[in-house]
């Protein structure tokens, strides 16, 4: 059994150019990230796929008072994945609840059980957005244990600036940055 996941983080029709919520040029990393989830099947290990799963009345909704636009409702092309999630991933759904926000992928949800109970040992993240929900994932990753590796060229920030930051930060706390090509 693979000691290794792959955790893909909101790779929706919303967060991408054109979406409610674009992150810039995140439509860029699609093949990259896709390559990714191709490497880790074959390999035998864990594909994760983390997404946001709001109701309608979501708090994170300027509508509520929240930072941003309606994106990613339940059941709508909206909230899509758009790279090629395989069958015997496990989605997990995030900030499902109307009245509480949640950026991580552990937040609230089982991704911690589904990795312990798959020997899961060290994740590599990869995703959008990198100052948001990638670094809110991995930071948590990193808190509980798991060696976390940040796949550089299959990730997306909303500016160069935030992004840089957000690497850093990640470093800082002990996350190691790597490439898709060398795993």
């Amino acid at each position: 059994m693979s000691r290794e996941a792959l955790i893909v983080v909101d790779m929706q029709r919303d967060f991408m150019p054109g979406g409610a919520l674009p992150v810039p040029e995140g439509d860029k990393i699609i093949t990259k990230v896709n390559q990714c989830i191709k490497k880790f099947q074959e390999r035998g290990a864990l594909v994760v796929a983390t997404r946001d799963w709001h109701p309608e009345n979501h708090i994170s909704f300027k509508e509520r008072g929240g930072p941003w636009p309606k994106h990613c409702v339940q059941n709508t092309p909206g909230a899509e994945f758009v790279v090629e999630i395989p069958e015997n991933a496990a989605v997990i759904s995030k900030a499902t609840e109307p009245d509480k926000e949640a950026y991580s992928g552990f937040e609230d949800t089982e991704l911690n059980e589904i990795l312990q109970k798959n020997g899961v040992e060290r994740v590599y993240v990869c995703g959008v957005a990198t100052e948001y929900c990638v670094k809110a994932t991995a930071m948590d990753a990193l808190k509980l244990g798991y060696e976390t590796c940040i796949i550089v060229d299959a990730i997306r920030g909303i500016n160069p600036e935030g992004e840089k930051r957000a690497l850093e930060e990640l470093q800082k706390a002990g996350a190691k940055l790597v490439e898709c090509e060398k795993l």
